[in-house]
């Protein structure tokens, strides 16, 4: 199970037809308490979904009864209509849960500006249906209808000391960072503050979902909630619960780079020896949406002065004549000059690492990406209406 591992939450995931394939496209998740938490973040994109601006004011006051999520429409760009829409969905679930419509998120994700009666009716009738069938192992059924171009659902659980964090994700496409990069939803039996949960959830998706560079596009309606019921009674070891977020978010982060729309390549960039966290990320970053850096990764080309020039754009701490980089364990640059032969370098694996040691103080960071294909081109240039 996924967001129904934890005590105290329901789920389900109907096909109410917004998928032309007719696979399931609307999930519901309930937190059935004791506790009421909920905290989110959401993408720092200036034009956001109907149900983003929707969510961004139901979850100030720290409370969450339920989140209804829908694939097949991203409800964006489509007027007051869409937010009546996302008003609507709201209303319904709490109408059927018993609770206020303010305490209930909401989630859309797929084509930006399509919306109409047709898409109201099924979102509402989805919901209503959703949450007729909500049960404690309903997280794998929530897990399928939240896909959208995804080949495979994502989900993790993890147990520790009486207390467990479910989670759910959705992404493979319109992947970076600003907050939250996709829909994922989180849950835990844990008994947490409103303000624990927020700090905590902060702290997860800086390290895991935020360096999460896929392909450079930032999407309008991406979403990360946590919810807490507190039904294991426990009140976790700060430390250890916030070390456990973290590795639940990056475990999803890496599912969904493993999965990343046409990619041949998961490529992990690490930046060590850098003089600041941020000097790091920059440095990680400005490789990770180098298009040339890409397409060598996807022609099996261990192209290191790609490395370099990309890294030289950025404002970061170092000196380009003395800068090292690693491909897959072999060391092609020393210095700023070439060092094995790239013959030694095995890029045939889907998973490659980069390796660069800017020498200028201690700081590091990770940053996760996909090399650009072939497939990539055609399946965005083919997804459209």
């Amino acid at each position: 199970m996924s967001v129904t591992a934890p005590q105290g939450f329901e789920a389900a995931g109907v096909a109410a037809g917004l998928k032309s394939t007719g696979k399931p496209d609307v999930a519901v998740v309930v937190n059935r308490g004791p506790l009421k938490v909920g905290a989110a973040v959401f993408t720092s994109n200036r034009a956001k979904a109907n149900p983003i601006i929707w969510s961004e004011r139901s979850v100030q006051d720290g409370v969450v009864e339920a989140i209804v999520l829908n694939s097949g429409g991203a409800n964006c760009f489509t007027g007051s209509f869409g937010f009546q829409t996302t008003h609507q969905t709201a209303e319904k679930a709490a109408e059927l849960l018993g609770v206020s419509a303010g305490d209930v998120l909401v989630c859309s994700t797929g084509l930006i500006g399509t919306g109409d009666e047709v898409f109201r009716a099924k979102v509402l009738g989805g919901t209503a249906q959703a949450i007729a069938e909500l049960s404690a192992d309903g997280g794998e059924a929530a897990s399928l209808a939240i896909m959208t171009t995804d080949s495979r659902p994502k989900r993790a659980a993890h147990t520790q000391d009486g207390w467990t964090i479910g989670g759910m994700a959705k992404g493979a496409g319109m992947l970076a960072p600003g907050l939250a990069t996709m829909l994922v939803v989180i849950t835990t039996d844990a008994v947490l503050t409103a303000e624990e949960a927020d700090a905590h959830l902060r702290h997860a998706t800086r390290l895991s979902f935020d360096r999460l560079d896929s392909d450079g596009c930032m999407s309008t309606n991406d979403q990360v909630t946590l919810m807490a019921s507190g039904a294991s009674g426990i009140t976790p070891d700060p430390d250890a619960f916030r070390e456990a977020l973290a590795e639940i978010c990056t475990i999803l982060a890496e599912q969904l780079q493993g999965d990343a729309e046409g990619a041949s390549h998961d490529i992990t960039i690490f930046v060590q020896n850098a003089a600041s966290e941020d000097d790091a990320l920059e440095v990680g970053r400005s490789v990770a949406r180098n298009n040339l850096f890409k397409a060598a990764i996807f022609g099996n080309d261990p192209n290191w002065g790609r490395v370099l020039a990309a890294i030289g754009t950025t404002q970061a701490a170092f000196d380009p004549y003395d800068v090292d980089v690693w491909m897959n364990g072999v060391r092609v640059c020393a210095a700023g000059g070439p060092d094995r032969p790239r013959e030694e370098v095995d890029l045939t694996p889907r998973a490659t690492a980069v390796m660069i040691d800017l020498k200028v103080g201690t700081a590091s960071a990770r940053i996760l990406t996909n090399d650009l294909t072939h497939d990539y081109v055609h399946e965005n240039s083919a997804y459209s209406s």
